[in-house]
């Protein structure tokens, strides 16, 4: 067993700027081959202490810094993860059975640009000021860093949830103590080891490895810790949010969606078919904004079912490292069986299973039989109280049925707990800006899907969370506002 586990990864947690040993770790997998990847640390109160006593020791010198100093090294960070873009690709896509083309177009390159982006917007912002003449006052208001930020991100969009959450706590001149999931760790750890090149001061940035359970939860109990962003499931964060009341942390809270994509009968079918099967299957169905419930209006439904069919069907799904593979491996064995328990369910109801798992064969490479593999799935005549139209799969699976009337739908695709995102087709605008004011949502695409502006708020309603994050946002949230009057 020591040669074996020599050939393996060992990451390290990173506290103060050095690579620390921990006393325990655990195994991640590589999903694609259900073999033993890496090991993790398995942190705890001891570690999380050691990563809060670095940042805020290194909390004085890092917010003194200009705004424009902070943005040059959040640049000069951007760059080497660029420089090292493919090796970060190939990682991210070993780790979490993602593709590697996703990795190489979405993940990486969205990580490099959240530093981009967060280093530029530091540098834009303005306060207020009022005055009262008659009173012979001013007002004016003034931002701080609010100190240690806790940041906790999950397993599907690794890197880029994280950086995402990084970029703007410390451009706002925080200091960081970050737990990435246990089950894909290892681009973080590659970050680190950017972290003095790009000139960052020891102990601004920290990562502590381990579970929710334990390393999670010491960061959201930590006294010094003022302040928790978390990307996760709902469960999680009603647990964080009773943790963190008696400290009355600040909290924002990106959670689940369980996305209606709703397609008019004016629909344009050659944009949008291609574009809700991506929005139903891109990487394997792990994203928050996936699109799991399509609702179609009746004159189009059997129209629109064939040919949705039929380009689903096309997705290739295999080894992650083949650049032709539209669909890789899901995250875990026992994610994998959540997912398939929900067609059994829905096929159980009465739903038909029209393509995907249970109705096709998948065909996996030699070195793939073991790994989480799973076709996109496709079931119609789900009942709309059926549990896979209530709660989020998060995985390749979506649900297909049928609408007349706009105000019924409309009242149907609000009947969820979640309210993150949706998207709706149609060449009527009035429809259009109709339907989006009605949607308990806190995105909208209409006519496409994930086009992002970093600048606009980005979050949802009801159990899809709390806050938003963006540029002015995320800037309110990472700083602290004081009001200062002047009587002259």
């Amino acid at each position: 067993t020591m040669a074996h586990s020599k050939a393996l990864l060992v990451l390290e947690n990173f506290i103060g700027g050095k690579f620390v040993p921990c006393s325990s770790y655990i195994d991640s997998y590589n999903p694609s081959t259900g073999e033993v990847y890496c090991r993790v640390p398995d942190s705890g109160k001891e570690e999380v202490e050691a990563a809060v006593k670095a940042a805020k020791c290194a909390f004085p010198i890092w917010s003194s810094k200009s705004p424009l100093e902070r943005s040059q090294i959040l640049n000069k960070l951007a760059d080497l993860i660029e420089h090292d873009l493919e090796a970060f690709a190939q990682a991210e896509s070993k780790d979490q059975g993602k593709t590697i083309t996703f990795s190489r177009t979405v993940d990486i390159p969205r990580a490099v640009y959240n530093f981009r982006f967060f280093a530029s917007s530091i540098l834009h912002h303005t306060t207020e000021c009022t005055e009262m003449a008659t009173m012979g006052c001013v007002h004016y208001t003034s931002r701080t860093p609010v100190g240690v930020a806790g940041l906790i991100s999950p397993w599907n969009l690794p890197l880029y949830l994280l950086t995402w959450k990084i970029a703007p706590a410390v451009a706002c001149g925080n200091t960081v103590v970050a737990k990435p999931s246990e089950m894909t760790s290892v681009t973080t750890w590659m970050m680190c080891k950017l972290m003095e090149k790009a000139g960052l001061p020891h102990g601004v940035v920290n990562v502590v490895f381990g579970t929710g359970a334990k390393a999670g939860e010491a960061l959201v109990c930590h006294p010094d810790v003022p302040l928790i962003s978390f990307t996760g499931s709902t469960l999680t964060a009603q647990r964080i949010t009773e943790k963190s009341a008696p400290h009355c942390k600040r909290l924002s809270l990106e959670l689940g969606g369980k996305n209606p994509a709703i397609i008019f009968d004016d629909a344009d079918l050659t944009q949008c078919i291609p574009t809700t099967v991506r929005s139903s299957f891109a990487n394997q169905g792990e994203i928050c904004l996936c699109t799991s419930r399509i609702f179609v209006q009746r004159g189009i439904y059997s129209e629109f079912l064939k040919r949705f069919v039929a380009e689903a069907k096309k997705w290739k799904v295999g080894n992650p490292s083949d650049p032709t593979v539209d669909v890789g491996a899901l995250i875990s064995k026992e994610h994998l069986e959540k997912v398939r328990s929900y067609v059994k369910k829905a096929q159980a109801e009465g739903a038909r299973v029209l393509c995907g798992e249970g109705v096709d064969s998948l065909a996996l490479p030699t070195g793939n039989q073991k790994g989480y593999f799973m076709l996109p799935t496709v079931i119609a005549e789900v009942k709309d109280e059926s549990c896979c139209m209530q709660e989020e799969i998060f995985g390749p699976v979506t649900c297909v049925v049928a609408f007349d009337t706009e105000e019924e739908v409309i009242e149907r695709a609000n009947s969820v707990k979640y309210g993150l995102a949706a998207t709706v087709w149609s060449s009527n605008v009035g429809r259009v800006h109709r339907v989006a004011q009605r949607l308990q949502s806190g995105l909208v695409w209409t006519n496409c899907w994930l086009v992002r502006d970093l600048n606009l708020p980005f979050g949802g309603m009801k159990a899809s969370g709390i806050g938003r994050e963006g540029a002015k946002d995320s800037y309110e949230f990472f700083t602290e506002v004081k009001t200062i009057t002047i009587k002259h």
